[in-house]
């Protein structure tokens, strides 16, 4: 059995019989290599295992204090979540909500559902091909370097004689980042339509 696919260097479009082991799919316009045998399932167990570490590192990233303050004597701390509603309180409402939906909601959309689209190959292919499509939609919202924009707000109101001090969540946040984009590149997603991927019954 066939089956059409484009090349991601060209775009040339064409027939690639089933591989076996050890064999590989060369386009015979540029000559790049568009397909290994496994690919599918090898980059599915990649996307899934760093979408799981993009997980992982999300609950610290946006819980512990990701700026220290220190102003006139008085200490302050503040995570993601915290540093979002204070902006709310303060009257940015419309920065708050950019940084809530931006940088909290849609990342976390979007690594579930790569988690789920990684994992359960075996689903039906109509509720993969819309996962997939809530997927993309998440990842062109989702930006957590929205979060600059917040600090920069704060950096200005805050004003003059404040110390400010990197908190212990800017290392699980730069960690979330690196390794939700691992997850998206690793991601093929031509293993939606791959109905030769064993379920784990077999």
């Amino acid at each position: 059995m066939a089956e059409l696919l484009g090349c991601h260097c060209c775009g040339q479009v064409q027939n690639i019989p089933r591989l076996r082991p050890g064999e590989r799919a060369r386009c015979s316009r540029c000559g790049i290599v568009i397909r290994r045998y496994g690919q599918t399932v090898r980059s599915a167990d990649r996307s899934a295992a760093a979408a799981v570490g993009a997980l992982a590192l999300y609950v610290p990233a946006v819980s512990l204090p990701i700026l220290e303050i220190e102003r006139l004597g008085h200490h302050y701390q503040s995570s993601l979540i915290t540093g979002t509603w204070d902006l709310i309180q303060h009257g940015n409402w419309f920065v708050g909500i950019v940084v809530f939906l931006f940088s909290i909601v849609l990342p976390i959309v979007k690594i579930v559902l790569l988690i789920d689209l990684s994992l359960l190959r075996w689903s039906p292919k109509s509720y993969r091909a819309k996962t997939y499509q809530w997927m993309e939609w998440a990842g062109r919202w989702s930006m957590m370097d929205v979060l600059l924009l917040a600090l920069l707000v704060m950096l200005v109101k805050v004003g003059s004689m404040v110390s400010f001090y990197i908190g212990p969540a800017v290392g699980a946040f730069v960690g979330c980042v690196v390794m939700s984009l691992m997850a998206s590149a690793f991601f093929d997603p031509h293993a939606i339509w791959n109905d030769d991927t064993p379920s784990p019954t077999h």
